[in-house]
C-alpha cells in the first residue's frame, strides 16, 4: 500500500426500524449507492441491522445477534465482491451461548472477511445499557491491510479515548473509521445539546490530528423511543433518543471535509489523499517526539 495513494470513501447514515431485514436492504441499497458514486470503502453506522436496542434491557432482544462470518457478512461479502469494494460492517455478535459483543467486520474488494474489530469500551448509563447485552472487546486495537488502505476502527463508546485512538494508528491505520450511535437526550437538547455535540466532535477530530490519520465518523439518524416491553408507557414521554447524524470525515490536520446533516439520510462520500497523512506527521510530528520510556503510569487506574 502506498503512502501516497488516494481513496474514496463512504458513509451510510440511515435511520432505523424494528424490522432487521428491512434495514440490511436499505443499507445494502446505500452501499450499492456509495459504489456507483466512487466509492472504494463504505462503512456502516453502529448496530445498523436494528434500532439502538440498548436503551433497555430485555432479554428478548439477544435474538438480534448473529455470529460471524453469518447471514449479514455473507450478503455484504457478495456486494463487496460485485462492487469490488472494502466494507466495513457493524454488528451484534453471537459468539458463544451467552457470549455477545458489539463488533465491526472487515470485509475486503474480493469479498474475503478479513477479520473483526470487537468494541472495548462498553458504556452503561441511562440510555446506554450495553453491559447487559456485550462483553468487552478481546481482539485489542488494531487495523487491517485492505485493498484500498490501512484502516483501523473505533466502535461507539470508544470514540472517547485518546488511548484507543493513539495505539489503533501505531498500528499503521492511515484511516481511522468509527461506527457511532450517539444523539440527544430530548428534555436537555435545548441546554445542553449544542455543548454535547461540539465535545464529541473536538474529541474525534482531536483524533485525527494528534495521530496524523483521517478520522471517518458514521452516526445514525431519526428519534427513538424506549421500545421494551419492560419499560413503564408513562415514562416514555420525552424519552429515548434523538440521534445526532452529523456523520462527518476529517483530515488529518483535523478540519471536517464533508459532513452530513442532523435529520436526513445520507451517503457522506469524501476522497482522502494519503499523502496527507505523511505531511501531518513530518509537519507536526507528535509521534515522532512521544516519550514512550515516560508513559508506564498510563496503565494504571489512577496515580497516586
Amino acid at each position: 500500500m502506498k503512502s501516497d495513494r488516494k481513496t474514496i470513501v463512504g458513509l451510510i447514515q440511515m435511520s432505523c426500524t424494528e424490522d432487521p431485514g428491512e434495514n440490511l436492504l436499505k443499507c445494502v441499497g446505500h452501499i450499492e449507492e456509495a459504489a456507483r458514486m466512487g466509492a472504494n470503502i463504505v462503512s456502516t453506522q453502529e448496530l445498523f441491522r436494528s434500532k439502538y436496542f440498548c436503551q433497555t434491557t430485555q432479554h428478548d432482544n439477544f435474538s438480534l445477534a448473529e455470529p460471524i462470518p453469518g447471514p449479514t457478512t455473507k450478503a455484504l461479502s457478495k456486494v463487496a465482491r460485485g462492487r469490488r469494494i472494502v466494507i466495513v460492517a457493524s454488528l451484534f455478535e453471537r459468539r458463544a451461548p451467552g457470549l455477545f459483543h458489539n463488533t465491526a467486520a472487515v470485509i475486503n474488494a474480493n469479498g474475503d472477511l478479513l477479520g473483526s474489530y470487537r468494541k472495548m469500551h462498553i458504556p452503561d448509563d441511562g440510555q446506554s445499557h450495553e453491559g447487559f447485552y456485550f462483553t468487552p472487546g478481546d481482539l485489542g486495537f488494531k487495523s487491517f491491510e485492505t485493498r484500498f488502505g490501512k484502516l483501523g476502527i473505533l466502535i461507539g463508546w470508544d470514540q472517547w479515548s485518546p488511548e484507543a485512538a493513539r495505539v489503533t494508528a501505531l498500528t499503521g491505520a492511515q484511516i481511522l473509521f468509527v461506527p457511532t450511535a450517539i444523539g440527544w437526550d430530548p428534555p436537555m437538547k435545548e441546554t445542553d445539546g449544542e455543548t454535547q455535540h461540539s465535545a464529541w466532535e473536538a474529541m474525534l477530530r482531536s483524533h485525527a490530528i494528534a495521530n496524523g490519520v483521517y478520522v471517518a465518523v458514521v452516526n445514525r439518524v431519526g428519534y427513538e423511543a424506549p421500545s421494551s416491553i419492560d419499560y413503564p408507557p408513562a415514562l416514555r414521554d420525552g424519552a429515548g433518543i434523538e440521534f445526532w447524524g452529523q456523520t462527518f470525515m476529517a483530515d488529518p490536520i483535523g478540519r471536517v471535509l464533508s459532513k452530513a446533516s442532523a435529520t436526513e439520510e445520507k451517503v457522506l462520500m469524501t476522497e482522502c489523499d494519503f499523502s496527507k497523512n505523511v505531511v501531518q506527521r513530518t509537519h507536526w510530528p507528535y509521534l515522532r517526539d512521544r516519550r514512550i520510556d515516560a508513559y508506564g503510569d498510563i496503565g494504571k487506574r489512577v496515580i497516586d
